[in-house]
């Protein structure tokens, strides 16, 4: 008891502190979104979308910078399976990872297009992407992706060793291709979501506690391009990541308890 008291008093203690590790808190969630488990931007849009993974609604949002609710849209043919992260693309589309697998127990994925979310009122019916991993690969968990010339980068959630997937950005079924092996050279290797930068020349990835930057790629052989890791001093539970601007991001944590359910800014260069 004196332990878990201890533990909710450090993380009181860091969180309300101005800024941690170059994170800096600009809102809060409303407090019906109590596992935000993405974040996104489109293109001629300052909204902040998200969604919440599974046993949740198959609802995306949208809140302003101040975390106001502005958009509210019912995914009607798609179930919450364990949706995990979002993505979008030049068009202003938006994407659902629908592929969290804690269990290990699903060999088949769902990647739901939302075709111009700022234009819909109420709901829609998305277009649907599905894949499976490549023979010779065991179920994983996957938490994070990001779209690139026309493909999803689709990263595992693992300690032991971080895999790279390609999907095409193609309505249909489709088997993934494996692109590479991660050396993060970390303790907690665990991305929990991923995304690319406007200018397609900066890719983050996230954990609980800290985030990775790679830069200076010209393909998509990720794992031999410059990486770099930046520590949050700071803990929560984050599951979203996207960028304002090619220089900027915005990090989200989950709500536990009276803990996290915010949104944070943070300059990468």
């Amino acid at each position: 008891m004196i332990r878990k008291t201890l533990y909710i008093v450090l993380l009181l203690f860091t969180i309300t502190s101005c800024r941690k590790g170059g994170l800096k808190k600009v809102a809060s969630f409303p407090l019906s979104l109590k596992e935000a488990s993405a974040a996104e931007m489109i293109p001629g849009s300052s909204l902040i979308w998200t969604i919440e993974d599974s046993r949740n609604p198959n609802v995306l949002y949208g809140v302003n910078e101040h975390g106001t609710l502005i958009k509210e849209i019912e995914i009607s043919n798609a179930k919450n399976i364990d949706w995990e992260d979002l993505t979008s693309d030049t068009y202003g589309n938006i994407y659902i990872g629908d592929f969290g697998n804690n269990k290990k127990e699903r060999d088949h994925f769902t990647i739901y297009k939302v075709t111009d979310p700022m234009a819909i009122e109420h709901s829609t019916m998305a277009d649907v992407i599905t894949f499976k991993l490549p023979p010779n690969f065991k179920p994983m968990n996957f938490e994070a992706f990001f779209i690139y010339q026309h493909h999803f980068y689709i990263i595992n959630k693992a300690n032991k060793e971080t895999k790279m997937f390609k999907v095409p950005n193609t309505i249909g079924n489709h088997t993934a291709e494996f692109v590479c092996s991660f050396d993060l050279d970390c303790e907690d290797t665990k991305i929990t979501s991923a995304a690319i930068s406007q200018d397609n020349k900066t890719i983050v990835l996230l954990n609980k506690s800290m985030l990775w930057k790679i830069t200076e790629f010209h393909s998509d052989n990720f794992c031999e391009a410059t990486i770099e890791n930046r520590s949050f001093n700071h803990f929560s539970q984050k599951e979203g990541i996207c960028f304002k601007d090619n220089h900027t991001i915005y990090v989200t944590d989950e709500r536990v308890w009276f803990i996290g359910g915010n949104i944070y800014r943070i300059e990468i260069d």
